[in-house]
């Protein structure tokens, strides 16, 4: 199993979600918010408020999936989140020793 991260601009995620649920055997996803701020700036910041305000909202993507799939869901994030801008995100893959679903069963207590 391994574990696909994604941070993409926000506007990206409703067309995201939907190509990723038409992905046979697509497990799910977790979503949070996120700011952030690239290595490198266009300008670096002289003001405290410019230092407050150098960040942009992203959403960060979180996929627990079988390793048959990860290559699928990572084309397929590039693709939907790709602008062609700076800034546009980042995907990366970890190994995932051990994943357990948590879920409570009809009468048990």
């Amino acid at each position: 199993m391994k574990e696909i991260h994604a941070v993409i601009r926000p506007q990206k995620l409703p067309r995201l979600r939907e190509v990723l649920r038409a992905v046979p055997g697509f497990p799910g996803m977790t979503i949070t918010k996120a700011v952030g701020c690239g290595a490198t700036a266009r300008h670096a910041p002289h003001t405290i408020k410019e230092e407050l305000t150098d960040f942009t909202d992203k959403v960060r993507v979180e996929i627990i999936a079988p390793d048959e799939l990860v290559d699928a869901l990572v084309d397929h994030i590039v693709e939907v989140a790709s602008t062609g801008q700076t800034g546009d995100g980042l995907v990366w893959v970890t190994d995932i020793q051990r994943a357990v679903f948590i879920r409570k069963t009809v009468g048990s207590e």
